[in-house]
């Protein structure tokens, strides 16, 4: 079945199971799908020395990254087939500097979707339950 006719959960359910192949931004940002339901991912992530800023600290652009993908796939979820979306706002507080060569769990929850916008926030914890980062997110609904 080819994507256009797949629902949002279908689509991330397929990336998850490996049958299809994840976003492109994955092999820059490691990131896995490791669940998905409606209205809610939950993600793996972990930054590595390609993260790093000019100070040697894993850069802000690693977790924004991953915020706006939790945040966007977990709209997705909600989406019928043939409807895309698209961030139009991306707030993110950084909590805690990320560690590197950590496994860290994001989770994207939607907040509320109506016929052309969408709200969503996510958090970045590590296994332990840390918070590093929290995110909102709104997202135009592109039918």
């Amino acid at each position: 079945m080819s994507i256009e006719k797949m629902s949002g959960l279908e689509i991330m359910q397929a990336m998850i199971a490996g049958k299809i192949p994840p976003a492109s931004i994955a092999h820059i940002i490691p990131m896995k799908g490791i669940t998905a339901e409606h209205g809610k991912v939950v993600f793996e992530a972990m930054a590595d020395e390609r993260h790093l800023n000019p100070l040697g600290g894993v850069h802000g652009g690693f977790t924004a990254t991953v915020m706006d993908s939790v945040t966007g796939c977990a709209i997705l979820t909600v989406l019928e087939p043939g409807v895309g979306f698209g961030t139009v706002d991306l707030n993110v507080n950084m909590l805690k500097a990320v560690p590197q060569n950590t496994s860290l769990i994001a989770e994207g929850n939607v907040i509320h979707v109506s016929k052309s916008l969408a709200v969503s926030e996510g958090t970045l914890k590590d296994t332990e339950g840390t918070i590093y980062a929290h995110a909102t997110a709104t997202c135009i609904i592109i039918r």
